[in-house]
């Protein structure tokens, strides 16, 4: 039901609920009732109409009811945004500065004074923050043990127990590029199956397939950043030579990006070599330099690319742009909620 009225470009009624579901009226009444209470939808009064019949009240989801915090910590910045269930950004906080000199627990530490701030914030505007979600640049366990963030410094942190401020919340922390996947699905939903890349000072990738993030069988998919386009190149922080985010890492890019495209352009094919895939989404630094680097990454997509005659690959920068990673981790609360309401409301 809370998925009828977030997808509804429209605002449903009780009655057209009920003929969408086949409830009777009397059950859709009722559990429209508790959504209500629960703060989750609210009901408007329809408008005026004229000719024969009554025009029912629409529902839709309740944008002051429960709230995501997205939060990311990535090498040059930290970051957090309260969004409404609605997917209305509430607040935004973003702090630059190099995390690599700083141990995790004192990175962290900022991160928790930044959370906090964006969580007072969002209870001064009378929003309930449903839980967390934090955006890693890292190989991430599903208990949020980070197991090894190279551009960082960090390898097997603990990330719950060092958010104090988050303490009575619901906490996901995931890998970032896999999060801002997400929210590009869910922002530009009628395309369901591409290749995420998020340029930073490290390079990830997230990818989904028919509307599914795709996470390999330890959930760590997606390290395009270490896929070797130079055998015998730089070395990179992960050990290995010839590493892509040693070509087109942010930093990198600033001091060349013909050659940045180039190098993106051949890990790229690679991957859509491998899979299949259509659609790539450069977000991150990459989106706002995509006229820079586009014709350097299409000419390695056309060359490489063993399909590229039959079917061109689509490039696009992402619909989010630099704040996807925040942006898909305070989805992915959002999310949860609207998948299973019950658990809202009885908590």
């Amino acid at each position: 039901m809370l998925q009828t009225a977030a997808n509804s470009s429209n605002r449903p009624s009780r009655a057209a609920i009920a003929a969408a579901t086949g409830l009777t009226r009397a059950t859709v009444s009722a559990l429209v009732d508790d959504l209500i209470a629960g703060r989750l939808l609210t009901e408007h009064d329809p408008a005026p109409r004229t000719g024969a019949g009554r025009p029912a009240a629409g529902l839709a989801l309740n944008p002051e009811g429960p709230a995501g915090l997205g939060l990311e910590i990535n090498v040059d910045y930290l970051a957090a945004c309260v969004v409404s269930l609605t997917g209305e950004v509430r607040h935004r906080f973003v702090e630059h500065g190099d995390q690599r000199p700083l141990s995790p627990t004192a990175a962290l530490e900022a991160l928790d004074a930044l959370a906090t701030r964006a969580r007072s914030a969002a209870e001064a505007d009378g929003l309930t923050v449903a839980g967390a979600a934090l955006a890693v640049p890292g190989l991430v366990a599903a208990d949020g043990l980070v197991r090894v963030a190279p551009n960082l410094g960090w390898q097997d942190v603990e990330v719950p127990p060092l958010l104090p401020g988050l303490a009575g919340l619901p906490l996901v922390v995931d890998n970032e590029a896999n999060l801002a996947a997400l929210g590009e699905l869910r922002a530009a939903p009628d395309g369901r199956t591409f290749l995420y890349v998020s340029g930073e000072v490290g390079i990830g990738a997230g990818i989904v397939l028919d509307g599914e993030l795709f996470r390999g069988v330890r959930g760590w998919s997606g390290e395009i950043g270490h896929v070797t386009v130079f055998p015998d190149g730089r070395p990179c922080r992960c050990g290995a030579n010839g590493c892509l985010e040693q070509y087109a890492g942010q930093e990198a890019m600033a001091a060349d990006a013909p050659l940045a495209a180039s190098a993106l352009g051949i890990a790229l094919s690679a991957v859509v070599n491998l899979l299949d895939i259509g659609t790539i989404v450069l977000g991150g630094a990459y989106a706002p330099e995509l006229p820079r680097l586009q014709a350097g990454i299409e000419a390695e997509l056309a060359r490489r690319v063993l399909t590229a005659g039959l079917a061109p690959v689509s490039l696009r920068a992402a619909t989010l742009g630099a704040d996807a990673a925040m942006r898909g981790a305070a989805d992915a609360v959002i999310q949860a909620v609207r998948d299973d309401p019950a658990a809202w409301l009885g908590r």
